[in-house]
Protein backbone atom coordinates (compact mmCIF):
# COMPACT_ATOMS: atom_id res chain seq x y z
CA UNK A 1 0.00 0.00 0.00
CA UNK A 2 1.02 3.36 -0.56
CA UNK A 3 0.61 6.74 1.83
CA UNK A 4 0.21 9.37 0.41
CA UNK A 5 -0.69 12.97 2.66
CA UNK A 6 -4.01 14.93 2.00
CA UNK A 7 -3.35 18.32 0.85
CA UNK A 8 -6.25 20.10 2.27
CA UNK A 9 -6.84 22.41 -1.11
CA UNK A 10 -10.54 22.47 -1.99
CA UNK A 11 -9.77 23.51 -5.34
CA UNK A 12 -7.22 20.94 -6.50
CA UNK A 13 -7.92 18.01 -4.08
CA UNK A 14 -9.65 15.98 -6.67
CA UNK A 15 -7.15 16.14 -9.20
CA UNK A 16 -4.72 15.01 -6.25
CA UNK A 17 -6.67 12.40 -5.67
CA UNK A 18 -6.50 10.98 -9.41
CA UNK A 19 -2.99 11.45 -9.06
CA UNK A 20 -2.79 9.05 -6.40
CA UNK A 21 -4.67 6.60 -7.90
CA UNK A 22 -2.33 7.17 -11.31
CA UNK A 23 1.24 6.39 -8.33
CA UNK A 24 -1.22 3.26 -7.45
CA UNK A 25 -1.22 2.02 -10.41
CA UNK A 26 2.75 2.47 -11.90
CA UNK A 27 3.66 1.10 -8.25
CA UNK A 28 1.33 -2.31 -9.04
CA UNK A 29 2.25 -2.34 -12.06
CA UNK A 30 6.30 -2.19 -11.39
CA UNK A 31 6.13 -5.15 -8.94
CA UNK A 32 3.78 -7.31 -11.37
CA UNK A 33 6.78 -6.89 -13.70
CA UNK A 34 9.50 -6.75 -11.97
CA UNK A 35 10.68 -9.93 -13.39
CA UNK A 36 11.69 -8.10 -16.80
CA UNK A 37 14.54 -6.39 -17.12
CA UNK A 38 14.65 -3.88 -19.73
CA UNK A 39 17.19 -1.34 -20.44
CA UNK A 40 16.24 2.39 -21.03
CA UNK A 41 18.08 5.52 -21.42
CA UNK A 42 15.65 7.95 -19.45
CA UNK A 43 15.99 11.85 -20.14
CA UNK A 44 16.34 13.86 -17.74
CA UNK A 45 13.13 15.73 -17.56
CA UNK A 46 10.79 12.20 -17.43
CA UNK A 47 7.30 12.69 -16.58
CA UNK A 48 7.65 11.42 -13.06
CA UNK A 49 10.51 13.85 -12.53
CA UNK A 50 7.84 16.91 -13.45
CA UNK A 51 5.24 15.60 -11.03
CA UNK A 52 7.93 15.57 -8.11
CA UNK A 53 8.57 19.04 -9.05
CA UNK A 54 4.86 20.01 -8.32
CA UNK A 55 4.15 18.13 -6.34
CA UNK A 56 6.50 17.13 -3.48
CA UNK A 57 4.44 14.74 -1.38
CA UNK A 58 4.60 12.53 -4.70
CA UNK A 59 8.57 13.21 -4.85
CA UNK A 60 8.78 11.14 -1.64
CA UNK A 61 6.92 8.46 -2.80
CA UNK A 62 8.83 8.28 -6.17
CA UNK A 63 11.97 8.24 -4.53
CA UNK A 64 10.79 5.52 -1.87
CA UNK A 65 9.98 3.18 -4.92
CA UNK A 66 13.68 3.71 -6.96
CA UNK A 67 15.53 2.66 -4.20
CA UNK A 68 13.41 -0.24 -3.78
CA UNK A 69 13.51 -1.33 -6.63
CA UNK A 70 15.65 -0.67 -10.42
CA UNK A 71 13.45 -2.46 -12.25
CA UNK A 72 11.52 -0.44 -15.43
CA UNK A 73 8.03 1.08 -14.79
CA UNK A 74 6.34 -0.19 -17.80
CA UNK A 75 4.34 3.27 -17.86
CA UNK A 76 6.95 5.41 -16.60
CA UNK A 77 9.23 3.29 -20.04
CA UNK A 78 6.19 4.36 -22.20
CA UNK A 79 6.15 7.39 -21.18
CA UNK A 80 9.69 7.88 -21.76
CA UNK A 81 9.44 6.57 -25.44
CA UNK A 82 6.72 8.58 -26.33
CA UNK A 83 8.97 11.95 -24.59
CA UNK A 84 12.28 10.71 -26.52
CA UNK A 85 9.94 10.77 -29.86
CA UNK A 86 9.21 14.31 -29.29
CA UNK A 87 12.73 15.77 -28.57
CA UNK A 88 13.90 13.27 -31.72
CA UNK A 89 11.65 15.58 -33.69
CA UNK A 90 12.84 18.36 -32.24
CA UNK A 91 16.74 17.82 -32.60
CA UNK A 92 15.24 16.87 -35.88
CA UNK A 93 13.81 20.32 -36.60
CA UNK A 94 16.94 22.24 -35.11
CA UNK A 95 19.30 20.07 -37.54
CA UNK A 96 17.19 21.26 -40.18
CA UNK A 97 17.28 25.07 -38.86
CA UNK A 98 20.86 24.81 -38.48
CA UNK A 99 21.90 23.53 -42.01
CA UNK A 100 20.14 26.37 -43.37
CA UNK A 101 22.09 28.69 -41.52
CA UNK A 102 25.72 27.48 -41.76
CA UNK A 103 26.24 23.91 -41.83
CA UNK A 104 27.58 22.02 -45.53
CA UNK A 105 25.67 18.58 -44.69
CA UNK A 106 27.68 17.32 -47.69
CA UNK A 107 28.46 13.14 -48.11
CA UNK A 108 32.21 13.51 -47.87
CA UNK A 109 33.50 11.81 -51.79
CA UNK A 110 36.18 10.70 -52.93
CA UNK A 111 38.28 13.30 -55.26
CA UNK A 112 38.45 12.44 -58.80
CA UNK A 113 41.49 14.80 -60.23
CA UNK A 114 40.87 16.34 -63.39
CA UNK A 115 42.74 15.50 -66.86
CA UNK A 116 44.29 17.47 -68.82
CA UNK A 117 45.20 17.30 -72.67
CA UNK A 118 41.46 17.06 -72.96
CA UNK A 119 39.31 18.67 -76.12
CA UNK A 120 37.20 21.49 -75.22
CA UNK A 121 34.30 23.41 -76.99
CA UNK A 122 32.13 25.94 -75.83
CA UNK A 123 28.12 25.81 -76.11
CA UNK A 124 26.98 28.30 -78.14
CA UNK A 125 24.39 30.64 -76.24
CA UNK A 126 24.15 33.09 -79.15
CA UNK A 127 25.07 35.38 -76.53
CA UNK A 128 27.82 37.64 -77.76
CA UNK A 129 31.15 38.01 -76.40
CA UNK A 130 31.83 41.28 -75.23
CA UNK A 131 35.59 42.47 -74.52
CA UNK A 132 37.74 45.34 -74.52
CA UNK A 133 41.39 44.70 -73.57
CA UNK A 134 43.17 41.68 -73.98
CA UNK A 135 46.39 40.20 -72.48
CA UNK A 136 48.11 36.88 -73.57
CA UNK A 137 44.54 35.56 -74.86
CA UNK A 138 42.80 36.88 -71.50
CA UNK A 139 39.81 38.92 -72.74
CA UNK A 140 39.18 41.72 -70.46
CA UNK A 141 35.85 43.87 -70.54
CA UNK A 142 36.67 47.13 -68.86
CA UNK A 143 33.87 49.17 -67.80
CA UNK A 144 35.00 51.63 -66.40
CA UNK A 145 37.32 54.72 -67.00
CA UNK A 146 40.67 53.31 -66.01
CA UNK A 147 43.03 52.73 -68.63
CA UNK A 148 44.41 49.97 -68.62
CA UNK A 149 47.92 49.33 -69.39
CA UNK A 150 50.36 46.49 -70.38
CA UNK A 151 52.39 46.63 -67.07
CA UNK A 152 48.92 46.98 -65.28
CA UNK A 153 47.90 43.69 -66.68
CA UNK A 154 51.06 41.89 -66.55
CA UNK A 155 50.01 38.90 -63.78
CA UNK A 156 53.42 38.83 -61.55
CA UNK A 157 51.59 38.94 -58.11
CA UNK A 158 53.33 38.21 -54.85
CA UNK A 159 50.89 36.78 -52.42
CA UNK A 160 50.45 34.08 -50.12
CA UNK A 161 48.23 31.25 -52.04
CA UNK A 162 48.38 28.37 -49.39
CA UNK A 163 45.63 30.26 -47.25
CA UNK A 164 42.20 30.50 -49.02
CA UNK A 165 38.82 31.98 -47.83
CA UNK A 166 35.49 30.86 -49.68
CA UNK A 167 32.46 32.69 -49.04
CA UNK A 168 28.99 33.48 -50.91
CA UNK A 169 27.75 37.31 -50.63
CA UNK A 170 24.84 35.82 -52.47
CA UNK A 171 24.16 32.45 -50.26
CA UNK A 172 20.90 31.54 -51.95
CA UNK A 173 21.53 31.84 -55.67
CA UNK A 174 20.84 28.40 -57.47
CA UNK A 175 20.28 26.77 -60.56
CA UNK A 176 17.72 25.03 -62.53
CA UNK A 177 16.38 21.91 -61.01
CA UNK A 178 17.78 18.41 -61.72
CA UNK A 179 16.51 15.05 -60.09
CA UNK A 180 18.91 14.86 -58.38
CA UNK A 181 18.90 18.26 -56.89
CA UNK A 182 15.91 19.36 -56.00
CA UNK A 183 15.05 22.08 -53.77
CA UNK A 184 12.37 24.08 -52.00
CA UNK A 185 12.93 27.16 -53.60
CA UNK A 186 12.84 30.85 -51.82
CA UNK A 187 12.91 32.96 -54.35
CA UNK A 188 13.45 32.92 -58.13
CA UNK A 189 16.37 30.45 -58.31
CA UNK A 190 17.16 31.28 -54.76
CA UNK A 191 16.84 29.03 -52.02
CA UNK A 192 18.14 28.94 -48.34
CA UNK A 193 19.59 25.25 -48.40
CA UNK A 194 23.79 25.26 -48.87
CA UNK A 195 23.25 21.97 -50.10
CA UNK A 196 21.41 23.26 -53.35
CA UNK A 197 22.60 26.79 -53.79
CA UNK A 198 25.84 28.09 -54.55
CA UNK A 199 27.20 27.32 -51.38
CA UNK A 200 26.70 23.41 -52.73
CA UNK A 201 29.70 24.65 -55.33
CA UNK A 202 31.71 26.50 -52.81
CA UNK A 203 31.62 23.09 -51.12
CA UNK A 204 32.72 21.53 -53.68
CA UNK A 205 36.10 23.61 -54.66
CA UNK A 206 36.74 23.14 -50.59
CA UNK A 207 37.04 19.73 -50.85
CA UNK A 208 39.01 19.57 -54.08
CA UNK A 209 41.66 22.34 -52.96
CA UNK A 210 41.91 20.56 -49.59
CA UNK A 211 42.76 17.54 -51.96
CA UNK A 212 45.61 19.29 -53.56
CA UNK A 213 47.03 20.85 -49.87
CA UNK A 214 45.66 24.32 -49.33
CA UNK A 215 44.27 25.29 -45.90
CA UNK A 216 40.43 26.51 -46.98
CA UNK A 217 37.70 27.85 -45.03
CA UNK A 218 34.80 28.27 -46.11
CA UNK A 219 31.89 29.99 -45.01
CA UNK A 220 28.33 29.64 -45.90
CA UNK A 221 26.25 32.14 -43.94
CA UNK A 222 23.67 33.55 -45.61
CA UNK A 223 24.24 36.76 -46.21
CA UNK A 224 21.54 37.91 -48.58
CA UNK A 225 19.13 36.50 -46.41
CA UNK A 226 16.76 38.09 -45.29
CA UNK A 227 17.51 41.42 -46.42
CA UNK A 228 19.39 41.25 -50.42
CA UNK A 229 19.83 44.73 -50.74
CA UNK A 230 22.42 44.72 -47.47
CA UNK A 231 24.08 41.50 -48.50
CA UNK A 232 27.63 43.21 -49.01
CA UNK A 233 27.59 44.66 -46.05
CA UNK A 234 27.27 41.51 -44.19
CA UNK A 235 29.53 39.67 -45.44
CA UNK A 236 32.15 42.57 -45.13
CA UNK A 237 31.78 42.83 -41.60
CA UNK A 238 31.99 38.77 -41.07
CA UNK A 239 34.94 38.39 -43.52
CA UNK A 240 37.05 41.03 -42.07
CA UNK A 241 36.80 39.05 -38.94
CA UNK A 242 38.08 35.70 -40.48
CA UNK A 243 40.62 37.58 -41.74
CA UNK A 244 41.36 38.73 -38.57
CA UNK A 245 41.28 35.52 -36.94
CA UNK A 246 43.03 33.89 -40.12
CA UNK A 247 46.05 36.35 -40.59
CA UNK A 248 48.14 36.15 -43.69
CA UNK A 249 45.62 34.87 -45.93
CA UNK A 250 45.21 36.58 -49.02
CA UNK A 251 43.09 34.60 -51.47
CA UNK A 252 39.61 35.55 -51.31
CA UNK A 253 36.89 33.88 -53.50
CA UNK A 254 33.59 35.12 -53.54
CA UNK A 255 31.60 32.44 -55.24
CA UNK A 256 28.57 33.48 -57.06
CA UNK A 257 26.10 32.72 -60.08
CA UNK A 258 25.34 35.15 -62.80
CA UNK A 259 22.54 36.94 -61.62
CA UNK A 260 20.30 36.79 -65.15
CA UNK A 261 17.07 35.04 -64.16
CA UNK A 262 16.16 33.23 -67.03
CA UNK A 263 16.29 29.19 -67.53
CA UNK A 264 17.18 29.37 -71.26
CA UNK A 265 20.91 31.18 -70.60
CA UNK A 266 23.80 28.47 -69.51
CA UNK A 267 26.79 28.86 -70.41
CA UNK A 268 28.79 25.70 -70.80
CA UNK A 269 32.07 24.63 -72.07
CA UNK A 270 32.12 20.47 -73.05
CA UNK A 271 35.74 19.28 -71.37
CA UNK A 272 36.52 15.73 -72.82
CA UNK A 273 32.68 13.86 -72.34
CA UNK A 274 31.31 16.05 -69.61
CA UNK A 275 28.96 19.63 -69.75
CA UNK A 276 30.68 22.35 -67.18
CA UNK A 277 29.37 25.90 -66.41
CA UNK A 278 31.48 28.67 -67.90
CA UNK A 279 33.35 30.94 -65.24
CA UNK A 280 33.78 34.43 -65.02
CA UNK A 281 35.81 36.86 -62.97
CA UNK A 282 34.71 39.88 -61.83
CA UNK A 283 36.77 42.42 -60.30
CA UNK A 284 36.39 45.79 -58.67
CA UNK A 285 38.21 48.74 -58.50
CA UNK A 286 38.82 52.74 -57.77
CA UNK A 287 37.08 53.77 -60.58
CA UNK A 288 33.48 54.70 -58.37
CA UNK A 289 35.61 56.85 -56.04
CA UNK A 290 36.10 54.20 -53.10
CA UNK A 291 39.79 53.45 -51.49
CA UNK A 292 40.90 50.54 -53.08
CA UNK A 293 44.25 49.73 -52.68
CA UNK A 294 44.36 46.16 -54.18
CA UNK A 295 42.53 45.81 -57.15
CA UNK A 296 44.87 45.87 -59.55
CA UNK A 297 46.82 43.11 -57.66
CA UNK A 298 42.73 41.61 -57.82
CA UNK A 299 43.24 41.95 -61.35
CA UNK A 300 46.66 40.56 -61.75
CA UNK A 301 45.91 37.52 -60.16
CA UNK A 302 42.54 36.67 -62.41
CA UNK A 303 44.58 37.32 -65.58
CA UNK A 304 47.62 34.36 -63.72
CA UNK A 305 44.49 32.19 -63.57
CA UNK A 306 42.55 32.64 -66.69
CA UNK A 307 45.71 32.43 -68.08
CA UNK A 308 46.37 28.87 -67.05
CA UNK A 309 42.85 27.98 -67.36
CA UNK A 310 42.99 29.15 -71.24
CA UNK A 311 46.17 26.79 -71.69
CA UNK A 312 44.59 23.56 -70.01
CA UNK A 313 40.50 23.91 -70.68
CA UNK A 314 40.35 26.63 -73.01
CA UNK A 315 36.59 28.07 -72.98
CA UNK A 316 36.25 27.21 -69.05
CA UNK A 317 36.32 31.37 -68.55
CA UNK A 318 34.74 34.07 -70.46
CA UNK A 319 36.46 37.78 -70.51
CA UNK A 320 37.17 38.93 -67.59
CA UNK A 321 34.71 41.90 -66.19
CA UNK A 322 36.36 44.73 -64.28
CA UNK A 323 34.06 47.32 -62.71
CA UNK A 324 33.62 50.46 -60.66
CA UNK A 325 32.20 48.89 -57.63
CA UNK A 326 34.70 47.37 -55.21
CA UNK A 327 32.70 44.64 -53.65
CA UNK A 328 34.60 44.18 -50.71
CA UNK A 329 37.55 43.35 -52.75
CA UNK A 330 39.60 46.14 -50.81
CA UNK A 331 40.08 43.60 -47.82
CA UNK A 332 42.79 41.28 -49.84
CA UNK A 333 45.13 41.62 -52.61
CA UNK A 334 44.36 38.47 -53.96
CA UNK A 335 40.40 39.28 -54.05
CA UNK A 336 37.62 38.19 -56.62
CA UNK A 337 34.16 37.12 -57.72
CA UNK A 338 34.17 34.15 -59.57
CA UNK A 339 30.77 33.70 -61.26
CA UNK A 340 29.82 29.62 -61.40
CA UNK A 341 27.08 29.11 -64.29
CA UNK A 342 23.69 31.16 -64.73
CA UNK A 343 20.68 30.22 -63.55
CA UNK A 344 20.20 27.77 -66.77
CA UNK A 345 22.73 25.96 -65.57
CA UNK A 346 22.34 22.70 -63.45
CA UNK A 347 24.27 21.71 -60.34
CA UNK A 348 25.81 18.96 -61.88
CA UNK A 349 27.42 21.24 -64.51
CA UNK A 350 28.64 24.22 -61.78
CA UNK A 351 30.45 20.71 -59.36
CA UNK A 352 32.13 19.61 -62.91
CA UNK A 353 33.62 23.10 -63.32
CA UNK A 354 35.38 23.13 -59.42
CA UNK A 355 36.95 19.64 -60.06
CA UNK A 356 38.25 21.81 -63.68
CA UNK A 357 39.06 25.11 -61.76
CA UNK A 358 40.80 23.30 -58.65
CA UNK A 359 43.12 21.81 -61.19
CA UNK A 360 43.68 25.16 -62.82
CA UNK A 361 44.51 26.62 -59.11
CA UNK A 362 46.16 24.22 -58.25
CA UNK A 363 48.91 25.56 -60.83
CA UNK A 364 48.95 28.50 -60.26
CA UNK A 365 48.69 29.18 -56.49
CA UNK A 366 51.89 27.91 -55.93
Amino acid sequence: MINLAVIELKDIIKYLVKITIVIAIIVGLTKYFSSFKMKLNITKNTFLSCLDTVIPSIKNVNKTEEEKSAKIEPLKMALELELGMIDSLTEKEEKVVTSDVNNENVVEEEVTEAETGLSTEVIDTNVPEKFTSEYNGVKIRNETDIKLTKEMLEPNVNINTKNVIIYHTHTCESYTQTPNFKYKASGNFRTKDINYSVARVGTELTKYLKYYGYNVIHDTTLYDYPSYSESYDRSLKEVAKLLEKNKNTDVLFDIHRDAIADSSYAPTVKIGDEEAAQLMFVIGSNGGGSKHDNWNENLKLAIKIQEKANELYPGLFKPIILRNSRYNQQLAKGSSIIEVGATGNTMEQCLTSMKYLSKVLSEVLQ
